[in-house]
């Protein structure tokens, strides 16, 4: 059975996440999940503080050729070898993990869609939508609690990059989605209309309902 393909973008903090989490609950070992964030280009011969500095809201900033090349072999039934990234010491670690092919393969990032040879991967794209305000509580809370951030460095990195960058490239990217989810998986319409579409491919695989 040839995957099915949904990318799923958005700002931080917009919900992505917890769109991949609810459609886990649903589908379980059927779906397989690719994040962006482990693409981050590997930065080991520069310092802590050096790497502290770094823009990661940038398309330069993500090893996508890879990322590419690894979507590639999946979607040929292939077994690939994902990178993993460390959020504390900001660098890629010496570790991969494996990841088989499988029925659905979600790709998660910011960015995903700036990429054209990425989003041409892609036979579902959604853009999870949701206000600037409530993106960046979620990133503080985020960033402090889970990654182990300083509230004052989480404000810097936001103001410094991740607004700007958000503005330049991820909301431009909006207009590539099929399909733009206000508040991801907390929007049970849209979440219900999705979970449809990937229960008719798991059951019915390449057929194409009638229109």
């Amino acid at each position: 059975m040839k995957p099915l393909i949904i990318g799923i973008a958005g700002g931080t903090g917009s919900g992505k996440t917890t769109l991949v989490d609810r459609l886990l609950e649903q589908f379980g070992d059927d779906i397989s999940v690719l994040p962006h964030d482990n693409y981050y280009a590997a930065h080991h011969d520069l310092s802590l503080e050096q790497r502290q500095t770094l823009n990661y809201d940038h398309p330069a900033s993500f090893d996508t050729d890879r990322m590419i090349q690894d979507l590639q072999a999946l979607r040929a039934g292939k077994t690939i070898h994902c990178p993993v990234y460390d959020y504390a010491i900001h660098d890629r670690t010496e570790e991969t993990r494996e990841l088989k092919p499988n029925k659905v393969i979600l790709v998660e990032g910011i960015l995903i869609f700036e990429n054209k040879t990425l989003r041409d991967l892609m036979d579902i794209k959604l853009f999870v939508d949701t206000d600037a305000d409530v993106r960046i509580l979620r990133r503080i809370v985020r960033d402090v609690k889970e990654r182990g951030r300083s509230l004052d460095s989480v404000v810097e990195q936001y103001l410094a990059t991740v607004k700007p960058m958000h503005e330049q490239f991820v909301e431009p990217s909006k207009r590539y989605a099929d399909l733009i989810v206000p508040e991801g998986g907390k929007n049970s319409v849209a979440l219900m209309m999705i979970i449809q579409r990937i229960a008719y491919h798991i059951e019915h695989g390449d057929v194409v309902a009638e229109q």
